[in-house]
């Protein structure tokens, strides 16, 4: 999608998060001249957190480069098929294909330590204070409690539900991945981002790498950013896998 207009930057969170887990990264983005929105995803549907994406895309000048993180992921990958879309940003996140979910990707791999420590209560899975070391391990334990405080819950059928269309067949992509990840396993994430034949970072970092290497991000999404506006992110060729 070759364009000179400047793009705008959307991003998508996921579970056990808000938009606020952006809040290191937001600011040198605007300071570029970017318009920056993330969405806030009410975690009960996939198709409403979807919804909620598409909406935001209607508030914001296009092209837009979507920054979905975690389960965002799974978001962006529905929600990039949008003709707003020119690109796509995911930070150790989950991007299934038509045939897969959230949960069947990650039932593909080991399970991570995250997992021991969730309760499920009033319909909603909650991270327990007790594993937030396993989401955020490499902050600080002020902000890890900050982050645990503002967490979003999930409903518990959320990781089960699908919205098809995979945005990373037909849209540039770039892939963070957080190589001490405890919560979406890093072998999940290198394998994910080879399929889509995203440009691949990776980052010494905990699941959430926006906050423990926000300079890291930052610098990723400008890449990504100048390349749609320069119209060099050519649309990437997912790699399929063998039929069985």
């Amino acid at each position: 999608m070759p364009t000179q207009t400047k793009p705008s930057i959307v991003f998508a969170h996921g579970l056990w998060a808000d938009g606020s887990c952006f809040n290191k990264v937001i600011p040198a983005l605007q300071a570029d001249g970017y318009e920056v929105m993330s969405t806030q995803n009410s975690l009960d549907t996939l198709k409403g957190d979807v919804d909620a994406v598409t909406r935001v895309l209607g508030r914001v000048p296009s092209p837009v480069l979507l920054v979905g993180h975690s389960y965002g992921g799974t978001v962006i990958t529905a929600a990039g098929n949008d003709d707003r879309v020119a690109g796509l940003v995911y930070i150790a996140a989950l991007a299934p294909d038509d045939d897969e979910t959230s949960q069947s990707l990650l039932d593909k791999f080991p399970k991570t330590d995250v997992f021991a420590h969730i309760q499920v209560a009033d319909g909603r899975v909650w991270l327990g204070l007790d594993g937030i070391d396993c989401f955020a391990g490499d902050l600080s334990p002020q902000e890890q409690k900050a982050v645990w405080a503002v967490q979003g819950v999930p409903a518990v059928d959320l990781l089960t539900q699908k919205v098809k269309g995979a945005a990373w067949k037909s849209k540039p992509s770039w892939y963070i991945v957080a190589k001490k990840d405890r919560t979406v396993h890093p072998d999940l994430e290198r394998s994910v981002a080879k399929r889509m034949g995203a440009t691949i970072i990776e980052a010494d970092s905990s699941h959430v790498a926006m906050l423990s290497h926000p300079n890291l991000v930052i610098d990723v999404i400008r890449k990504a950013a100048t390349a749609i506006q320069a119209g060099t992110a050519a649309p990437q060729k997912a790699a399929r896998r063998p039929s069985p």
